[in-house]
């Protein structure tokens, strides 16, 4: 019982408002909706943080009502450590897909497995 009236009397501590935090100003906003469906957006923080995207709609199956909205953009911002990370991505009909300098790479795919797959494709059963 005591352990949860310490837990209690730790969370109230944690959800206090820590310190005097003035919130980050907005240096530049812009936004666009059109009547097609396409969009785009921007702004730029006072912190340094910028985020744009822009969209439009697109056929993405066999039928006419599959329509979805395909995507692209990018962010920025600065780390705790003062480096400046940016992400650009894309979000269509093969997902979502990001880019960055910062992001992990999957390692080359080794060269048996190249030759086997090559194989498999010449035989027709890829």
């Amino acid at each position: 019982m005591k352990f949860i009236i310490v837990l209690a009397f730790l969370a109230v501590a944690l959800a206090a408002p820590q310190g005097d935090k003035k919130p980050i100003e907005i240096i530049s906003s812009n936004s666009e909706m059109n009547a097609d469906g396409s969009y785009s957006f921007n702004f730029e923080s006072a912190d340094g943080t910028k985020v744009s995207e822009s969209g439009n709609q697109k056929k993405v199956g066999p039928k006419d009502e599959d329509i979805g909205t395909v995507s692209k953009g990018s962010y920025s911002y600065t780390s705790p450590d003062g480096v400046v990370i940016t992400v650009n991505w894309t979000a269509d009909e093969n997902g979502f897909q990001a880019t960055g300098d910062h992001l992990p790479t999957p390692p080359p795919m080794p060269e048996h497995v190249v030759k086997m797959l090559a194989d498999l494709k010449a035989a027709g059963l890829l």
